[in-house]
């Protein structure tokens, strides 16, 4: 268990498996994502992630689901996931009503310098839906870069939502870490 900023990280445990699921949800769908900017509540309906899938992050061994605590309330979380040179950064939710205000910039930065010293590895990658300009440049900022590598959206597996429009698909971002 690490403080900084205020902030508690430590790792999820099977007892945080349906807060973390809400905290998700409420970040990326529904009306109440949009009290954030982090909402994809326009391009995709249904679910962002699911108990199963939660609790597969949390046991596997190669994973780290980090659940990040401010005065001992969850308020946000990201997986790390150890894949050889590179670390890939995902599932990361910030609870929408405290969204744009720095909150973000210390949690990937924390789970950068986190990944670096547990895995010694060079690399950040994480996948973003490409139509997402605005969240795409918030990383761009935070150092990442597109890689114009897609894949394609998952459609038909409303595990991962019901999209909304035919255009989607992923984008690997990178970033070295020094």
């Amino acid at each position: 268990m690490e403080t900084t900023a205020g902030l508690t990280f430590r790792d999820a445990t099977d007892a945080d498996v349906d807060t973390l699921v809400a905290l998700v949800e409420s970040a990326y769908r529904g009306d109440d994502s949009r009290a954030g900017w982090t909402t994809e509540a326009d391009i995709l309906e249904g679910q962002r992630t699911d108990p199963e899938g939660v609790l597969a992050v949390i046991k596997s061994p190669d994973s780290r689901l980090l659940t990040v605590e401010r005065a001992g309330r969850v308020v946000a979380c990201c997986q790390l996931e150890h894949r050889g040179t590179h670390a890939y950064f995902g599932m990361f939710a910030v609870s929408p009503t405290l969204q744009g205000g720095g909150l973000g910039k210390v949690i990937i930065a924390e789970a950068e310098r986190i990944a670096r010293e547990t895995w010694d590895v060079t690399e950040m990658h994480m996948t973003v839906i490409s139509v997402r300009e605005d969240l795409i440049a918030w990383y761009e900022r935070r150092g990442y870069r597109r890689t114009g590598r897609m894949t394609p959206f998952p459609y038909g597996d409303e595990r991962f939502g019901v999209p909304q429009r035919d255009d989607l698909q992923f984008e690997l971002l990178v970033k070295p870490l020094a």
